[in-house]
């Protein structure tokens, strides 16, 4: 049976969270000086939504194999696509 993939990085670099903090450093600046708000929540649905896009695309939009690429239940994945219209 093949095992799933997991993605490592053998440098101290890990380019998602690289890619989150020059995000978050921007919206910081462009507060300027304004104190966030809901910025937990914010930051999930901005990096969910993608996310679920992309796995849907890379299983040709088959929900079960998604869930199984993202680890979680199917019937967690079909909420979180309704939460984000996708259904």
């Amino acid at each position: 049976m093949n095992q799933p993939a997991v993605l490592t990085f053998t440098s101290e670099i890990d380019p998602i969270a690289e890619a989150i903090r020059a995000s978050l450093q921007q919206y910081f600046d462009d507060l300027d000086g304004e104190a966030p708000c809901a910025l937990y929540e914010m930051v999930l649905s901005r990096v969910e939504k993608p996310l679920l896009e992309m796995v849907l695309d890379h299983v040709a939009g088959n929900q079960t194999r998604a869930a199984d690429v993202l680890g979680i239940n199917r019937n967690t994945l079909r909420k979180k696509l309704q939460t984000y219209d996708m259904l």
